[in-house]
C-alpha cells in the first residue's frame, strides 16, 4: 500500500519510540480499500521491475520479490480471512485475475569456498569477535534462520545426544510449526559451543546490549548490530546475497543434501513441505556425467 500510493514515511517510519511508525501507519490506513484496484497493483508492478535494472540477474531478484509480495498481499483477501470481515456487497479482490510473473528458478548455487571462509571465521571472529563467530556457526553449521538464532536459548542444547531442539519459548515465535524439530550436531561444534555456554553471563547464546521485545508488531532484532557487522564480513568474504547469513543457511542445507539426500535437507531445514525445499536443492548425491568424454582421448 505504501508504495502504490507513495506514502514513503522515511526513516522516521522506522521511529517506534516517539510515534513516528504510528504516524506513517495511520496515512496507510486512511487510504480506502476502494482505492486499491487492479490497474494501481499492476502499475506497481510494472515500476518496480522497471526500477530493479535491465540486467538478467537483478530482473530475476526483482521477479522474485514481486512474486513474494503478491503472494502475500493476496492471501489477505482469502475466503477463509474475508469471513470474519464485513465488506461492502459485491466486493471482490483487487488481486482476483491477476497473473504472477513467471516463476524465477531459485536454485542455490554455491558461490565461495567453504572451508577458507570457515578458516578465515576462526582466524578473525572467534577471539575478537565471539558473538559474530556464534551467529556464523549457527547459521552455517546448524542452519538457524536469523529469528531463531536471535532468541535462542541455552536451554536449546542437549549435549548429551548432540542436538539443538527448535521449539516455541517465551522468547521465540517460531515461522511455522514445521519450523520445531531437533537439529543434529557435530561433536566439534558442541565441545565449542560448551565452552562458550561456560563463558556466558545470560540465558540467550547471542549477548546483546538489545532487549528482546516480546509481542513487538514489527521486526525486531535483539541482534541486530551484530547480523549487520556480520553481513559486512560476510560480503567483504565472498559470501554473495543481499542477506548472506542466509546464504550461510542455504549452503547448511546444500550440504546436507548432497551428503544424505533432498529428504533429510528437507528435515534438518524444517521445511513445511519437501516441494520448498526441491525449489532450492537439487537431489544429487553422485556424479552424473554419461561417461563419452573417453572417446575424446587423443582428441587435442
Amino acid at each position: 500500500m505504501a508504495d502504490i500510493f507513495e506514502l514513503d514515511g522515511g526513516s522516521a517510519k522506522y521511529d517506534y519510540r516517539a510515534g513516528g511508525r504510528e504516524e506513517w501507519l495511520k496515512k496507510i490506513d486512511a487510504v480506502e480499500l476502494e482505492a486499491l484496484t487492479p490497474g494501481r497493483i499492476q502499475a506497481w508492478r510494472i515500476g518496480y521491475l522497471n526500477k530493479a535494472g535491465k540486467s538478467p540477474a537483478a530482473q530475476k531478484a526483482a521477479k522474485i520479490a514481486v512474486n513474494s509480495t503478491l503472494r502475500q498481499a493476496r492471501s489477505l483477501f482469502s475466503p477463509k480471512r474475508l469471513a470474519y470481515v464485513q465488506l461492502p456487497e459485491g466486493f471482490k479482490s483487487p488481486f482476483d485475475g491477476l497473473k504472477l510473473e513467471a516463476r524465477q528458478s531459485m536454485r542455490y548455487r554455491r558461490g565461495f569456498d567453504v572451508p577458507k571462509l570457515i578458516a578465515d571465521a576462526k582466524n578473525e571472529l572467534a577471539t575478537p569477535e565471539p558473538e559474530l563467530f556464534k551467529v556464523f556457526l549457527l547459521a552455517l553449521m546448524v542452519g538457524l534462520r536469523r529469528g531463531e538464532i536471535d532468541r535462542l536459548e541455552w536451554s536449546a542444547f542437549s549435549w548429551e545426544d548432540l542436538k539443538l531442539h527448535v521449539e516455541v519459548t517465551e522468547h521465540l515465535a517460531l515461522k511455522s510449526e514445521d519450523s520445531t524439530g531437533a537439529v543434529d550436531l557435530d561433536p566439534e561444534l558442541v565441545t565449542l559451543f560448551k565452552e562458550f555456554h561456560a563463558r556466558s553471563s545470560g540465558t540467550f547464546v547471542i549477548e546483546s546490549n538489545l532487549s528482546a521485545r516480546v509481542g513487538a508488531t514489527y521486526l525486531s532484532y535483539r541482534c541486530k548490530p551484530i547480523f549487520t557487522a556480520l553481513s559486512v564480513w560476510l560480503r567483504a568474504h565472498g559470501v554473495p546475497g543481499t542477506r548472506p547469513i542466509h546464504t550461510l543457511r542455504k549452503e547448511y542445507g546444500s550440504q546436507v543434501c548432497d551428503r544424505f539426500g533432498i529428504y533429510a535437507a528437507s528435515r534438518a531445514l524444517r521445511h513445511s513441505d519437501i516441494a520448498i525445499t526441491s525449489m532450492h536443492y537439487l537431489d544429487k548425491r553422485s556424479r552424473a556425467a554419461v561417461g563419452l568424454g573417453a572417446y575424446l582421448k587423443g582428441a587435442s
